[in-house]
């Protein structure tokens, strides 16, 4: 008999947190709890081996993690804990009160997932305008904002109209929105990443263009992201992190598949994920394998996304002798 440990099981994300293992034992690695519902953790990519055993570029990323802000005041206390993080990144990259700032804001305003960049630009204060008017009062500094939209809209590399920007204004540094991709439901709208390392844009939907960073721009970028994003075949793989998934099989066949630990963010997102599930486990132990497997066209999506997980786990777990 054996089993199928799935602890070096990956998945994709933009988020270096879900990236970092064994974090707290990590000397470039600090936590800093605000409340039982809010957390600051910063992360310290220091050289090509880490940036390269991470997978994430060379920078400091600060993410600020939260359970809720549907009431009014954990918002407030998200919104502080956000702004004084930011305020931080900008005092560490030497960036002063009054440096004037290019805000874009990355992303796809039609597709909701995709529209977190361009729809926070429609509450920023734009005042470089103002300040070739000589008119702005003591306080504020000098703020331009853009939308430089998709490349399959636009037929422009984002790179290519953020650059020719950048040039023609010449702001101090550049701050990006963009919504990232995780690979935990628990974390999609409830995490903020900060880091002046710099993004790739679409890396986060597999079809990454070229880095918009400090080496490209010729200034300090400061990069903002809400996981928004994630794979279907995540949603049942994610479960392997947070639940336990375990699968156990001997030379011919496969004799158990488990799913234990369901948490409230996936029954909630897919009610009927363990009735399907207990139907998928059981036409692959029969069938041994996941090809050939049929299923109810009224749980079609589920179903789907369950065999895929299984499949995808199946492929990617480290087979080990059960003892």
């Amino acid at each position: 008999m054996h089993e199928i440990n799935l602890d070096k099981y990956e998945l994709r994300t933009d988020l270096v947190i879900d990236h970092f293992p064994g974090k707290e034992s990590c000397s470039n690695y600090t936590k800093k709890v605000i409340n039982k519902d809010i957390y600051v953790e910063e992360v310290g990519i220091n050289n090509q081996e880490e940036a390269k055993t991470f997978r994430k570029k060379e920078g400091i990323y600060k993410t600020v993690t939260f359970k809720d802000i549907s009431d009014s005041q954990n918002f407030k206390k998200v919104e502080e804990v956000f702004v004084n993080t930011l305020k931080r990144m900008l005092e560490e990259n030497s960036i002063k009160e009054d440096s004037s700032v290019l805000i874009i804001g990355l992303g796809n305003e039609k597709s909701t997932p995709d529209a977190l960049g361009p729809k926070s630009l429609n509450h920023v204060l734009v005042t470089r305008h103002l300040f070739k008017l000589g008119s702005v009062e003591e306080g504020y500094r000098e703020v331009s904002i853009l939308k430089p939209g998709v490349t399959g809209e636009t037929g422009i590399e984002t790179k290519d109209s953020i650059l020719a920007i950048v040039e023609n204004i010449k702001p101090n540094f550049v701050i990006v929105i963009d919504a990232l991709a995780t690979s935990s439901i628990d974390r999609l709208n409830k995490t903020i990443q900060i880091s002046n390392s710099g993004i790739t844009p679409g890396s986060g939907v597999n079809n990454s263009r070229i880095s918009i960073d400090k080496e490209t721009l010729k200034v300090p970028v400061i990069v903002i992201g809400v996981p928004t994003i994630i794979d279907s075949s995540i949603i049942v793989a994610d479960t392997i992190n947070f639940m336990l998934k375990k699968f156990s099989y001997d030379k011919n066949n496969i004799n158990n598949i488990e799913l234990v630990n369901l948490s409230d963010s996936v029954t909630t997102m897919y009610p009927m994920l363990n009735d399907n599930f207990e139907e998928i486990a059981s036409a692959v132990k029969i069938n041994g394998s996941t090809q050939n497997i049929t299923y109810s066209a009224d749980s079609k999506y589920t179903s789907s996304m369950i065999l895929s997980g299984i499949k995808t786990a199946l492929d990617k777990a480290v087979v080990t002798e059960a003892k």
